[in-house]
């Protein structure tokens, strides 16, 4: 389905991540590799987005353009991706470190996963999508970390945005209730600094206004009366990591 063929599409692109690579090489790997897979990109041409990846190293927080600068040492790169397959969208983000990282920014990396599986804990049937917000924000400011509020989680179905949002941020026991059969889009968006964030000229790329790093993880989750479901694991991701580092 789209949302396993997007965790595959995640792996190919861990495979390929180190510096001195573009995020343009990456890209086209990608779009190939979801195309093979009887998969459509679906950023690709969604309001005009030129390509199939969303690439976001360092301080951009999200919808960054792929280009042709080598990726260097130290930087993490937020990759967000997406596919239409049988008329339906998954979606999942993944922030990876780019060769040997600092420990402040392998942190933020650690700290926004972790608030990422809280939210998925929190997205029960019966709770609210206020209850996903409150974990995820609680957790990362317990860190000392923002949380963007411009950009939020979503629905998604047979569109790739569909209601509800679903912020990063609330109150337990408000907003809409979720219920079975539900599917959404859960994606943490947290900030070293502030929480501001500005757009750039591409009309796409956002960044954080303090120039401090941000990370962004995202899963499609299926919210079902016995367990919730992530529809799009990291698990593929986390298995090439593991090649690497035996390697």
């Amino acid at each position: 389905n789209s949302s396993l063929l997007v965790a595959k599409a995640h792996a190919e692109i861990a495979k390929m991540i180190k510096p001195g690579v573009t995020t343009l090489e990456i890209d086209q790997l990608a779009e190939e590799y979801i195309l093979d897979n009887g998969g459509v990109p679906a950023f690709k041409g969604y309001n005009g987005f030129p390509n199939t990846l969303c690439m976001s190293p360092d301080n951009q927080v999200v919808h960054g353009i792929p280009n042709n600068k080598p990726l260097t040492e130290g930087s993490i790169l937020s990759v967000d991706c997406g596919v239409i397959m049988n008329g339906f969208y998954g979606d999942s983000a993944y922030t990876f470190a780019v060769g040997e990282i600092s420990h402040d920014k392998a942190k933020l990396l650690k700290v926004t996963k972790e608030a990422l599986d809280l939210g998925v804990m929190a997205a029960t049937c019966g709770n609210r999508i206020g209850d996903i917000g409150y974990s995820i924000q609680s957790f990362a400011e317990s860190h000392g970390y923002s949380i963007v509020r411009e950009l939020v989680g979503h629905g998604i179905g047979q569109n790739l945005h569909e209601s509800p949002e679903v912020p990063n941020y609330g109150k337990k026991g408000e907003g809409v209730k979720l219920e079975d059969g539900m599917v959404l889009a859960i994606e943490p968006m947290v900030n070293i600094g502030k929480a501001d964030v500005l757009q750039k000229d591409d009309g796409w790329t956002i960044e954080t206004k303090d120039g401090l790093p941000s990370a962004h993880f995202e899963y499609t989750i299926a919210i079902k009366k016995e367990k919730t479901e992530i529809l799009s694991s990291f698990d593929f991701i986390e298995d090439v990591f593991k090649i690497n580092n035996n390697g």
